[in-house]
């Protein structure tokens, strides 16, 4: 019988592969996209009418499609200015601080995309040429800046976890991450 990490580990791949996917599907069809108006504008002299539009769309889609992924693998970029003389000891507590309180940030910020999603259908805005109504385009923004919120929460409390030394894995240095497997034999 599987355990409930095992089971959870294998619903967070699922998830991850399905968003990949279909970032990677509308990233495809956008190439595609690209290649036709260009094909048809410079050689046929006749683009497609709404490619900008459409652009824009699958842009912000795979933008935000991403964004629950590159939260939970913590792949999003970062400086590392403090990283040599900040105490290993430590490392826990600060991505406990910076994934809460990018979290939280990311809560605020679901709050007000899912009202401007309500506004854009309660006012029947629509882009201008296709007429395609951008509020479903505003929710799944809002619902994958939640999914993101609740990732870096549960990323936070990795962290915590593992600085009261309930977990031993899950930071950036731990052996998982950076690919040894010396442990401190002091």
């Amino acid at each position: 019988m599987q355990t409930l990490a095992n089971r959870a580990a294998r619903l967070g791949l699922v998830m991850q592969r399905g968003l990949e996917g279909v970032a990677g599907a509308t990233l495809f069809a956008l190439m595609l996209l690209t290649t036709a108006d260009v094909t048809g504008r410079y050689f046929f002299n006749h683009p497609i009418l709404g490619t900008v539009e459409l652009t824009q769309l699958m842009l912000a889609a795979v933008v935000f499609l991403s964004l629950p992924v590159v939260c939970w693998r913590e792949a999003h970029i970062s400086v590392d200015l403090l990283d040599a003389v900040f105490p290993k000891g430590l490392i826990w507590f600060r991505q406990l601080v910076v994934n809460g309180v990018c979290s939280a940030a990311l809560w605020v910020m679901t709050g007000r995309v899912w009202a401007l999603g309500e506004r854009a259908f309660a006012w029947g805005d629509v882009t201008e040429f296709l007429r395609i109504p951008i509020g479903y385009l505003i929710y799944l923004m809002a619902l994958m800046l939640g999914a993101s919120t609740l990732l870096l929460g549960l990323r936070a409390l990795g962290y915590l976890l593992e600085g009261l030394r309930i977990i031993e894995r899950g930071g950036p240095l731990s052996p998982e991450r950076d690919g040894s497997d010396k442990e401190d034999s002091a």
